[in-house]
C-alpha cells in the first residue's frame, strides 16, 4: 500500500519486533519519521533504524517501559525533540506474558497483564496528546481475543485489550474537535514470535483450518491496516476497529 506521510511523525510503542518492526517499516517506506521505542529489544531496535536510514528515511530507537509515566513522558519528548512535532501515535506495545487460568493468577499477575496492555496506551496517549498536531491519528492495537475471550488462560490480556477498543471508541469522540482520529487493528493468528511462545504448532494449524484464507496472517498484514488509518486514504474512519484475521471471526 503506497500512501503519502511526508513530513509527518510517528511513535511506534513496541516497534522494534515482529508487528511493530512491520509497522515501523511501512510507516517509514511512506515518508514518515519514526520514533521506534523499546523495553529490552535494543540491539532489534537499531538494526531496524539502520535499515529504515539505510533505504533514505528517517528513524531513531528510544528505550522506554511504557508501563511507567515518568519514562513514557521521556519517550515522547525525545521523539518530539528529534522530530520537531508528532502526527501519528501507534500504541503497538502489549503481550500475553503467560497462559494462566482465572484460579492460577495471583494480583501482581493481573495488574502486570493490565498495565502493559492498558496503562501503557493511557499513559503514551496522555503523554503524546498536547504536543499532538491537530488532524493526526491514533492507532491502538487490540486483538480478536476480544470478540472470542481468547485461547486458554487469555483472560487477562483478552480483558485489558478489551479495554483499549472501549478507550478507542471513547477517545474517537474527545479528540473529534481537534480533528484526530482515533482507530484500533484487532488482529487475529499472526505469525510472530507471540505464537511461537504460546501457541502449540497443532493448535495453530487447527486455527488455519479453520480460518477462510487459509493461513495464517502476516505482519505486514496487519502493517497495512494500520498504515491505511495512520493516513488521510481513512480520513472518513474513526473509533473503529478492523479485524485481521482471514475470516476466522466475523463481527
Amino acid at each position: 500500500m503506497n500512501v503519502d506521510l511526508t513530513d509527518s511523525v510517528a511513535l511506534v510503542t513496541g516497534g522494534a519486533r515482529d508487528i511493530g518492526r512491520a509497522i515501523s517499516l511501512a510507516l517509514a517506506a511512506n515518508g514518515a519519521a519514526v520514533a521506534v521505542n523499546y523495553k529490552a529489544s535494543r540491539e532489534h531496535a537499531d538494526s531496524l533504524v539502520a535499515e529504515i536510514t539505510a533505504q533514505g528515511g528517517r528513524a531513531i530507537a528510544v528505550q522506554a517501559d511504557v508501563t511507567q509515566g515518568a519514562e513514557v513522558e521521556r519517550l515522547v519528548a525525545e521523539a518530539v525533540q528529534a522530530f520537531g512535532g508528532l502526527d501519528i501515535l501507534v500504541n503497538n506495545a502489549g503481550g500475553l506474558v503467560a497462559r494462566k487460568k482465572m484460579g492460577e493468577m495471583d494480583e501482581a499477575f493481573w495488574d502486570h497483564v493490565i498495565a502493559l496492555n492498558l496503562k501503557s496506551v493511557f499513559l503514551t496517549t496522555k503523554a503524546a496528546l498536547p504536543r499532538m498536531r491537530d488532524g493526526g491519528a491514533i492507532v491502538n492495537l487490540s486483538t480478536l481475543a476480544v470478540h472470542d475471550g481468547g485461547g486458554p488462560g487469555a483472560i487477562a490480556y483478552a480483558s485489558a485489550k478489551g479495554a483499549v477498543l472501549t478507550m478507542t471508541r471513547g477517545l474517537a469522540k474527545e479528540l473529534a474537535p481537534r480533528k484526530i482520529r482515533v482507530n484500533a487493528v484487532s488482529p487475529g493468528l499472526i505469525a510472530t514470535t507471540f505464537h511461537d511462545t504460546f501457541s502449540t504448532t497443532e493448535g495453530r494449524a487447527a486455527t488455519v483450518a479453520r480460518t477462510a484464507a487459509g493461513r495464517e496472517g502476516s505482519v505486514e498484514d496487519v502493517a497495512n491496516a494500520v498504515l491505511y488509518l495512520a493516513s488521510s486514504a481513512s480520513s472518513y474512519v474513526t473509533g473503529e476497529s478492523i479485524q485481521i484475521n482471514g475470516g476466522l471471526y466475523y463481527v
